[in-house]
This record gives structure tokens, sequence and C-alpha cells, in this order.
């Protein structure tokens, strides 16, 4: 499944929208991806070759990298491609299976509960000081944490409420036999 695909049982405005803001933050992960290589790269250019390193770049790329890593876990959870109990998946009766990906949506909803508590916390404890080479307030630094949990929290919420409407969400999963292991060579 790719982000922003349709899910059966959900409706349609509901998934629409959802689809949208998923898709919207992939697409910003990526492009912040590609502003901090273009920063550091040009921070190295400016450093070794020019020998005058602007002071901006570094913390502006570690700020954008902190937007798409949390932006792409939310992508991850709507896409269920966060981490889960895929190990008891495969040797559990088919019926304790729903209950168990439900529980791990329950905890990823409970992991973004805690980002945009704290988060929240961290930007309004920070907001009144200045991060220096941008002149911004400190704050700037944990809104991806906010923004990244609120995602979570969205997309968790929505995979459990259509896993609890009945929607096959699960179905590209196969769970009937156990994925071989690669063997392992020695040198």
């Amino acid at each position: 499944m790719t982000a922003g695909t349709a899910r059966s049982g959900a409706p349609p405005r509901f998934s629409a929208v959802l689809s949208k803001i998923c898709d919207g933050a992939l697409y910003l992960a990526g492009i912040g991806m590609v502003a901090m290589t273009a920063l550091v790269a040009y921070q190295v250019f400016s450093r070794f070759v020019l020998n005058a390193s602007p002071s901006w770049t570094e913390v502006t790329a570690i700020m954008l990298m902190n937007w798409f890593i949390f932006l792409g876990a939310a992508v991850g959870v709507r896409e269920n491609y966060h981490m889960g109990f895929d190990v008891l998946l495969y040797i559990l009766p088919k019926g304790s299976k729903w209950a168990l990906r439900t529980l791990s949506d329950l905890i990823a909803f409970g992991f973004g509960f805690g980002m945009v508590w704290y988060g929240c916390k961290l930007v309004g404890l920070t907001w009144h000081t200045v991060i220096p080479a941008l002149e911004l307030p400190g704050g700037f630094d944990y809104l991806p944490l906010v923004a990244g949990g609120f995602l979570i929290c969205l997309f968790s919420a929505e995979r459990i409420a259509l896993r609890w409407s009945g929607a096959d969400i699960d179905k590209d999963i196969n769970l009937e036999e156990v994925p071989e292991m690669p063997a392992v060579q020695e040198a």
C-alpha cells in the first residue's frame, strides 16, 4: 500500500482527507531530506573551498532532519511500517492476530500522545530562548515532535477505527507462512 491509497470501509471524505495529509507529510519529508542534503553540501563547500562556513547551515540542517524524521514516522504508522509484534503474529492463532494488531496501534497512539504532550511542554519551556544562528525562538526545535506526534495519533486512531469497523486493513500482510531467514555464511 502506498501513501494515500483508499481504504475499504472508511468514510470516503475521512479517508480522502487523511490520504491527502499523509501524502503531504510524505512530500514535505522528501523535500526536507533533499534540502538538508543541499545545505550540508553547501556547508562543506563553504568550509573547505571558500574557508568561510556559514553559521546557520548546520542548525537549519538539523531542524530539517527533525521534520523529515517525525513526518516520515507518522506516514510509517499510517502505512503500517512501524514497529509491531510481527514475530508473535506468526505463531498465535488467527483470532488473536486482530487483537495484537489493535494493541500495536494503541501503543503507537499512546507513544504519539506522549510526543504531543511532552513536545508541547518542551516548546513552552524553550519558546522564550533564541536559536542564535537563526534568530528564531528555541521552541521551533520541538515543533516537529509535536506535529509528528499529532499525526501518529491521527493515523493510529484511523487504523483502530477501521479495524473496529470491520475493514480489512491488514490484507496485504501474509501471516499464513513464516518467512525464511537467510542463511548465515561464515567467512
